[in-house]
């Protein structure tokens, strides 16, 4: 049997863009299990949530902003610091750049290590690449916990509501429309990405989104869920991806099993289940390892450079 090409390497077809209107002042940029990108119209102002990977894909993303409104591209939020939701920032010229501080200390720990390993990971994604400006996207305002903004009469609570996808994971709530903006903390028909994950707090954290009762949700990745039905499902699929991932390797940590076996056998229990989200075989292996990292001895996400990319694929694929 021949290896799996690394990653992503081989999804090289396009997917076809939506622009969604959840509301009057809501909307979802999806692009069928592509990375998703939330914009937020108020009064006076567009906030973004998660620019797209380059500069030249967040044109697309403008364009959109500017078929429905001409007010300034004021704030982008980063709901977390992963190349592939952060490095088109510079497109929109926006006044502030948003995060948590946990997020700003991933950033200046890990960020160009995570660059080079996901556009090595993602070539599709980072179309353009050379628009990328020298260096990282860097926050202009950082908080801790919760920071509400007021685009006009529009109140935005961006919350930090748990570890899961990462330590810095932020959403932003509309609490007057009901309508969430997740980040990769819920996807839908798409494989949760957990190679920077916190497997025993997820599950919690999504208990406190669900505790929210969004009418709407905007996913990391997937089709925006414009029902409370859709958004239960979203929050149930992540929510059982996690705790099966988890329940596998600690079986077969318990069993004394090395990684690669664990691997295979964790592959194999969840792959008639989930198989067919997108990215289930690029990120099953970072899930596993990340997993088996936590149940044993690294309670803290290693960081993820280009050749520990390869060389985890290469133990674990071959």
């Amino acid at each position: 049997m021949s290896q799996k090409a690394f990653a992503s390497q081989a999804d090289l077809e396009e997917k076809r863009v939506s622009f969604t209107r959840l509301s009057e002042h809501a909307y979802a940029y999806t692009a069928e299990g592509d990375p998703n990108t939330g914009v937020i119209i108020g009064d006076d102002a567009v906030m973004v949530l998660d620019t797209q990977a380059t500069p030249a894909m967040a044109q697309d993303v403008i364009a959109r902003i500017r078929q429905v409104t001409d007010k300034p591209i004021k704030y982008v939020v980063l709901t977390h610091y992963h190349a592939v939701r952060v490095l088109g920032a510079s497109a929109y010229h926006p006044e502030h750049i948003i995060a948590s501080h946990d997020t700003l200390e991933l950033i200046r720990e890990r960020g160009e290590a995570d660059k080079a390993s996901e556009i090595g990971r993602f070539p599709r994604l980072f179309r353009n690449v050379e628009t990328v400006p020298p260096g990282l996207t860097w926050p202009t305002l950082a908080f801790t916990g919760q920071m509400t903004l007021w685009l006009g009469r529009l109140e935005v609570q961006l919350l930090q509501l748990g570890r899961g996808h990462t330590k810095g994971d932020t959403v932003a709530w509309l609490p007057q429309e009901r309508i969430l903006f997740s980040g990769d903390l819920v996807e839908f028909d798409a494989t949760p990405y957990a190679g920077d994950a916190y497997f025993k707090d997820w599950p919690q954290t999504l208990d406190r989104i669900a505790a929210l009762n969004p009418d709407k949700l905007v996913p990391g990745r997937g089709a925006a869920l414009t029902t409370p039905e859709q958004v239960q499902a979203a929050l149930a699929g992540t929510r059982s991806f996690i705790a099966d991932v988890h329940a596998c390797v600690q079986e077969g940590v318990a069993a004394g099993k090395d990684l690669k076996t664990i691997y295979k056998d964790t592959y194999a229990r969840l792959q008639p289940k989930y198989g067919h989200w997108v990215i289930f075989d690029h990120c099953m292996p970072f899930d596993v390892t990340r997993c088996y990292d936590e149940v044993t001895q690294y309670p803290d996400p290693r960081i993820w450079t280009a050749e520990r990319d390869r060389q985890m694929w290469e133990a674990l694929e071959s």
